[in-house]
């Protein structure tokens, strides 16, 4: 029995040399591999950031978190975290961008609303955190009821009347 029982382990162990060793499957991390998802993942990170201030006091003329915001200075706080330079004062947003059509609003895009009383001037801003066309919600730094960092539906009447412009200063559009 011992003479055949080598000649057979023999076998084994050749065959089992000559067996090719398998690839493993090895998940890599995922890496925005165009310019699209890179954008959609600074957008996303943007809005991650706004959010993190949401509560945040109403403050006029204020850019600081500590001391609180007033619309445009939240807007203008947030975009500068991420090397994007917009203007400080709500009227500056009057100029800049093209105006979207509200199947093109992606969050991140500023939406840009005539003052409360005043219907021929701009006076406020937000982003858009959820994207739907005219339904879309944003974050901005109210001084209505809430007087702080909030988020609003555009739906809502006293916004859709005081809608001006939606533009994205993330991708140049």
């Amino acid at each position: 029995m011992k003479v055949l029982a080598i000649p057979f382990l023999a076998l084994i162990l050749l065959a089992c040399a000559k067996e090719k060793p398998r690839p493993v499957a090895v998940q890599a991390p995922v890496v925005a591999n165009t310019e699209k998802q890179a954008e959609e993942i600074k957008r996303a990170e943007i809005i991650a950031f706004a959010k993190k201030y949401m509560g945040t006091a109403y403050c006029y003329a204020s850019s600081d978190p500590k001391k609180g915001f007033d619309c445009s200075g939240f807007v203008n706080f947030v975009f500068n975290n991420f090397g994007i330079d917009l203007p400080r004062s709500s009227s500056g947003f009057a100029n800049i961008g093209r105006k979207l059509k509200p199947e093109e609003f992606q969050i991140g895009d500023v939406l840009v609303f005539y003052g409360y009383q005043d219907s021929k001037s701009i006076g406020h801003v937000g982003i858009i955190c959820e994207a739907n066309g005219m339904k879309s919600k944003f974050i901005h730094s109210s001084s209505g009821k809430e007087m702080a960092v909030t988020i609003s539906e555009l739906g809502s009447e006293m916004y859709t009347r005081r809608f001006y412009k939606c533009v994205d200063v993330i991708g140049g559009k």
